[in-house]
């Protein structure tokens, strides 16, 4: 179900919504967070990454659905998470330098909470190790602050995270017993499971998944203490639910939103697409060519160029270029529309597009309810 009826994204007045501008549809926004917490098997094992919406509002209409655990990437939407009612907290990242200090004090605030981080190599465990105990250190003895700990896998995706086996095992027995930290399980994102193939991309996942649980019962029968593990990207998440394993959370971010690529590439989920940019013509010069106001400052730039945004009302549009401030289109039919007639542009990747808007204008039933 790739998108919902042209209905679901009625705006009624367009006027009321500067452009480039962020557009969250509101009925398919929570149709989204229900269909996760159905997937996962209950809101208890969901922990849901907010990097792809970093929007207080969205998070309360998590907790109300009783998705108490949250991840995250980087200091700042920790932050956001503990100051909207989050009190158990993975920030899904290696912390190093003053983002440390940035932790410590984000620890001492909200005493209530419980924080965790990745590490994935001895030096990262040190610096972390000393950083809370300079915390604890400073609070001479009325506190005893403890950062929980989990160890970064590298599932294949080479971006981080550190090779199952020996030096993995060893890596975690030295997070067991360095002071101020306390070993909280193991990290598996598997992202790169984007084939198209259902059966191909399940055996993938549950290929990698069975490889993961050798090595966590290597740690077990080594005497550690393997709590949790957070696993999952859009692709693997489905089947990683299916499995049932008792102590496994669920991290998925873009089914938030979801967007335009991992509609295409996986129709059998049943997520929609519920953000999307409004943007206008500003020039109308050339035959078949449309300039729109979508410049990659306010979509991002990180898919190829000629798919970054896709426009339904448009059936053969081709990016021609795409620059800071202007979008250029070439479309048979360009030439019915005219100067500031409206376009809704679905970004092929959701996540990147909620960091380069102020706020977003909140659609329900055709009208502008809300800004968040």
């Amino acid at each position: 179900m790739p998108y919902p009826t042209p209905d679901s994204y009625r705006i009624d007045d367009p006027s009321q919504i500067y452009s480039p501008g962020l557009v969250i549809f509101q009925p398919l926004l929570e149709h989204n967070l229900d269909e996760m917490v159905r997937v996962a098997g209950g809101p208890e094992k969901l922990r849901p990454h907010c990097k792809t919406h970093k929007i207080p509002q969205i998070i309360k209409l998590l907790l109300d659905r009783a998705v108490t655990r949250h991840k995250c990437a980087t200091i700042a939407e920790a932050e956001m998470l503990a100051n909207n009612g989050v009190n158990d907290i993975l920030i899904a990242y290696q912390l190093v330098g003053p983002n440390l200090n940035r932790l410590s004090s984000l620890i001492e605030k909200h005493p209530a909470a419980k924080f965790a981080t990745l590490v994935d190599c001895p030096a990262a465990v040190l610096q972390l190790s000393n950083a809370m105990v300079k915390l604890n250190e400073r609070s001479n003895g009325v506190s005893n602050h403890i950062c929980d700990v989990m160890l970064d896998l590298n599932s294949g995706m080479n971006r981080t995270g550190i090779a199952l086996g020996e030096n993995a095992i060893q890596l975690y027995e030295m997070i067991e017993t360095s002071d101020g930290i306390r070993a909280a399980g193991l990290h598996w994102y598997d992202g790169l499971h984007r084939q198209p193939d259902q059966q191909e991309r399940q055996a993938a996942v549950k290929f990698g998944w069975d490889r993961l649980t050798r090595f966590r019962d290597q740690l077990l029968m080594s005497g550690l203490s393997v709590p949790k593990v957070v696993a999952a990207g859009t692709g693997s998440f489905p089947v990683l639910a299916e499995l049932g394993e008792p102590d496994l959370e669920l991290s998925p971010g873009t089914t938030v939103f979801h967007d335009d690529d991992m509609a295409t590439r996986f129709p059998e989920q049943n997520f929609l697409p519920a953000q999307a940019i409004l943007t206008r013509v500003i020039s109308c010069c050339q035959p078949k060519h449309l300039t729109l106001d979508v410049g990659h400052k306010s979509c991002a730039a990180d898919q190829p160029f000629g798919r970054r945004l896709f426009f339904p009302q448009l059936a053969d549009c081709e990016e021609v270029m795409h620059s800071e401030e202007h979008l250029v289109i070439k479309s048979n039919d360009a030439d019915k529309f005219q100067l500031g007639d409206t376009f809704l542009a679905f970004p092929r990747h959701a996540c990147p597009v909620s960091a380069v808007h102020q706020f977003a204008s909140v659609v329900a039933n055709g009208k502008v309810i809300v800004r968040w």
